[in-house]
């Protein structure tokens, strides 16, 4: 039997690591509600940076109002 290289036996025991987290329940578990989160995660994010946006322009706006229109 040949002998395995330090790399060869890191590498191994990241595989076996890897493995054997990905199949504990609370790997499944995350796997499974993140994938059924991520689109009202991503719609959350849209609005609330629409939000954000909307408000900053007023403010801009309010801001130039308010200098005289002479605010850049």
């Amino acid at each position: 039997m040949e002998k395995e290289t330090k790399e060869e036996r890191i590498a191994r025991r990241h595989r076996e690591r890897d493995q054997q987290m990905k199949s504990s329940p609370g790997y499944v578990t995350f796997s499974v509600m993140f994938t059924l989160a991520y689109p009202f995660i991503a719609v959350f994010t849209f609005v609330m940076s629409t939000l954000l946006a909307f408000f900053s322009g007023i403010s801009r706006a309010m801001a130039w109002v308010v200098s005289g229109g002479r605010s850049h």
